[in-house]
């Protein structure tokens, strides 16, 4: 008995003559009798009733046809299964991301998710603000997006995974005389020659409630993109705020990390569509799932 056998007995049981269920399977009608008749002799017992042109099952057809439908689930499970594994081997995972959490918890989901699966291809898509990343993921563009926001991130016909908030913090050059201590206040950005984000980002929006309360500090540079910021920061040309995600590469590099008190945050969250999601897709947010579960607190990064 094999799965083929059992294929052809279930599209008889289910056409109710050999010829239709021919038809069904695209083969030849002796062909399908033959079969099922290997199959009756290898039972040892009929599996239907000839009457006339017509075929009724017999006790033992009845019997067989529950195991024969789940034998042949089971196999198509197992083909799923496998096609499943060789997707997550060797397929692609498209994704957006805004900067700040590229850096971080991007980096840790990513090789993460590798240690699994080396050969599948991540292509990473840039974005600046939450909505680039939304828009992305509904519209398809991307599977999953990787986003930074203010507020808590919410998009009801997304599934969302909260990853970790992120404080803001100062990064200096080591030349410059600030507190010892590991935090700074607002009111200590004073004389600061403060290197900025565009508007609309979190960054920004400190700088610009700093100033609007009264503290002396200058804006030298808005800069479009993140990367240039550090070295801008270690030629002592300037100052940033940026996201906790930056402090680790910071302090490599030699610069100085201060936490900005009173705190802003900055919610990181993963996102992606709630169906049709391909398998490296899919085992890439249960990383991204892990990873929230295991979140430092805010202050662990800074």
């Amino acid at each position: 008995m094999d799965a083929r056998q059992l294929r052809y007995f279930l599209a008889v049981v289910d056409e109710g003559a050999i010829n239709r269920a021919a038809e069904t399977l695209l083969i030849a009608q002796p062909s399908l009798s033959q079969s099922i008749a290997a199959l009756e002799r290898e039972l040892g017992v009929p599996l239907f009733h000839r009457i006339g042109r017509r075929l009724v099952l017999s006790d033992a057809g009845k019997t067989l046809v529950g195991p024969a439908r789940v034998v042949l689930r089971d196999l198509e499970d197992a083909k799923d299964s496998v096609k499943a594994l060789k997707s997550l081997r060797a397929g692609r995972v498209d994704l957006v991301t805004m900067p700040s959490p590229g850096i971080e918890p991007l980096t840790t989901i990513l090789t993460s998710f590798s240690r699994t699966y080396p050969a599948v291809t991540v292509n990473a898509e840039a974005a600046f603000t939450p909505e680039e990343v939304l828009q992305a993921v509904r519209t398809g563009v991307c599977e999953i997006g990787v986003l930074g926001s203010p507020d808590e991130v919410r998009a009801p016909e997304l599934d969302v995974v909260a990853l970790e908030s992120q404080p803001l913090i100062l990064i200096s050059s080591p030349d410059l005389q600030l507190p010892l201590r590991p935090e700074i206040n607002r009111s200590e950005l004073a004389g600061l020659r403060l290197i900025v984000s565009q508007r609309g980002s979190l960054m920004r929006t400190l700088v610009d409630e700093v100033l609007a309360s009264g503290v002396e500090a200058t804006i030298v540079a808005e800069v479009a993109h993140r990367t240039s910021i550090m070295p801008m920061v270690l030629s002592g040309f300037g100052q940033a705020v940026m996201p906790s995600s930056w402090a680790p590469a910071a302090r490599q590099q030699g610069a100085n990390v201060h936490r900005i008190i009173p705190e802003s945050y900055l919610h990181i969250a993963a996102v992606c569509r709630r169906t049709h999601l391909t398998p490296p897709a899919h085992t890439f947010m249960e990383e991204a799932r892990r990873y929230a579960a295991e979140a430092p607190a805010p202050w662990d990064r800074a």
